[in-house]
């Protein structure tokens, strides 16, 4: 624990507001602080069990404090009951429980109006607990950061949009995701599988069918039927240039954490 985080729960001892514990609850969820105390802290606030909730961030389009007022009331009009707003230099982060309308996809699209229309919009996936809620909150923050790096973001933002950007970021999240959901996929438990090479070689040859094939001694057809399967297996097609990435980042990940 930093001394930022325990002058934070330092102050749960005194007596607050509602508003200054949330802003503390926030503050501690942003710096990956979820202990039985953070826990506690949510459960003042009404975020009981375990919960499901999501984030939604972006660059308000007026204030933070309109923006927030935005994000409040359509979480109330949908039928849920909390939510936790807080600011990261310019962007605005809210985390909502789930419940009732207040679904990801419905909230988002009630709260987009709140936001700017030339900035990107995240929007997270749905998980559990005080640790989901800290995912999803630095998940958002990390993706917002890494948005200028596409050429045509979609809005809102998706989880697997920006991962190879986010690992840059140093977001232990999308190195995990790539890691585990990417590379160990593709990777495979079978040492007699040769999809994983075929990836690798194929993105070492510049996407050339030909030349994979020459090094693999395949035809090309074989390879094409590996990188199919490959991408059925992973969701990522070697043969398209963004995925090409994603594999890319993902297979150094991969390559550096077994060593």
């Amino acid at each position: 624990m930093n001394s930022d985080q325990a002058d934070i729960l330092d102050l749960l001892a005194g007596h607050t507001d509602d508003s200054t514990i949330e802003r503390l609850a926030f503050e501690c969820l942003m710096t990956n602080l979820t202990d039985d105390r953070v826990a506690s802290l949510m459960n003042v606030l009404g975020w009981r069990g375990n919960f499901d909730c999501f984030a939604i961030g972006g660059t308000p389009k007026v204030s933070p404090a309109s923006a927030s007022l935005v994000a409040r009331n359509a979480v109330r009009d949908l039928g849920g009951e909390h939510a936790i707003v807080g600011t990261y230099g310019s962007f605005l982060l809210v985390l909502v429980c789930q419940m009732g309308a207040a679904t990801a996809e419905v909230t988002c699209t009630s709260v987009m109006s709140a936001f700017s229309e030339d900035e990107p919009v995240y929007l997270s996936p749905v998980r559990s607990g005080v640790v989901g809620a800290s995912h999803v909150l630095r998940e958002t923050l990390f993706s917002l950061q890494a948005a200028p790096a596409l050429a045509s973001p979609s809005r809102p933002l998706r989880a697997d949009e920006l991962l190879p950007e986010r690992a840059l970021l140093g977001d232990d999240y999308a190195r995990e995701e790539l890691y585990q959901n990417v590379y160990r996929v593709l990777h495979g438990d079978n040492p007699d599988d040769p999809t994983f090479v075929t990836v690798s070689t194929f993105l070492r040859n510049g996407s050339s069918l030909e030349n994979t094939a020459k090094d693999l001694n395949v035809h090309p057809n074989t390879v094409r039927y590996r990188l199919k399967r490959a991408a059925e297996t992973t969701g990522w097609d070697a043969t398209d240039p963004r995925d090409a990435y994603v594999l890319t980042t993902a297979l150094a990940i991969g390559r550096m954490r077994d060593r």
